[in-house]
């Protein structure tokens, strides 16, 4: 038996409230989350404007650290010297003692040159590389070439100022000093005056890198 058309009516009604209730509470939830993903969106987009503001930044060289003898040591400390620098720690299993072995003998390859160039390892671990160790291991690539370490701040801050980038990794249940360490890599070249001159990637060869130092030192010899 079919309803009654007034019941009929309120029936329709009452069921054209509820979708038009949902309706109105379904289209504010989808306009929140569109409001929510343009403002995730603007932040990544500022995020990566600010990373490339800060990619097309000149260079700061300079930076004060201890060696291995407890001295603080800065970028204006060699007059006269050109320096090579390097950043990273000496558990690195990989990068960085390829790059410090290609330093080393890119600096036996300029000869005489060579007195005229400082070579130094940064570390970005001060938890585990003490000056101490530093220079057990700088030493087992060449004699010459100096390590400097610091408090956490001071290292932070002359990463900063070389653009260079350093996080920990650390795996379930490591210990607290069993981890690893992601950084950039590369060389950087300050003249005699302590001034940026120019960058060269990790994978740079050591006969290339020494050509190249060989045709930049004699041409600025008195930078």
């Amino acid at each position: 038996m079919s309803l009654p058309r007034k019941l009929l009516h309120r029936a329709c009604a009452a069921l054209f409230a509820l979708c038009a209730g949902g309706m109105w509470v379904a289209v504010p939830a989808r306009a929140a989350e569109a409001r929510a993903t343009d403002a995730v969106t603007a932040d990544s987009v500022a995020t990566e404007r600010r990373a490339a503001a800060a990619d097309e930044s000149p260079i700061n060289p300079r930076y004060v650290l201890l060696d291995a003898h407890g001295r603080m040591v800065g970028n204006e400390d060699f007059p006269g010297r050109f320096q090579l620098i390097t950043f990273g720690y000496t558990s690195c299993p990989d990068v960085c003692p390829t790059t410090l072995s290609t330093m080393a003998r890119a600096l036996q390859a300029l000869g005489p040159l060579a007195e005229r160039l400082q070579l130094v390892f940064i570390s970005v671990d001060p938890e585990r590389d003490t000056p101490e160790v530093l220079a057990r291991y700088t030493a087992y690539f060449d004699s010459r070439i100096i390590g400097l370490t610091g408090t956490p701040d001071l290292v932070r801050a002359c990463a900063d100022h070389f653009k260079v980038q350093f996080r920990k990794f650390r795996e379930p249940g490591a210990g607290p000093k069993d981890y690893a360490i992601d950084h950039t890599t590369g060389m950087y070249l300050l003249g005699p005056d302590g001034s940026f001159i120019r960058r060269f990637a990790d994978a740079t060869t050591a006969a290339s890198l020494g050509v190249q130092l060989n045709a930049v030192m004699r041409e600025e010899p008195g930078r």
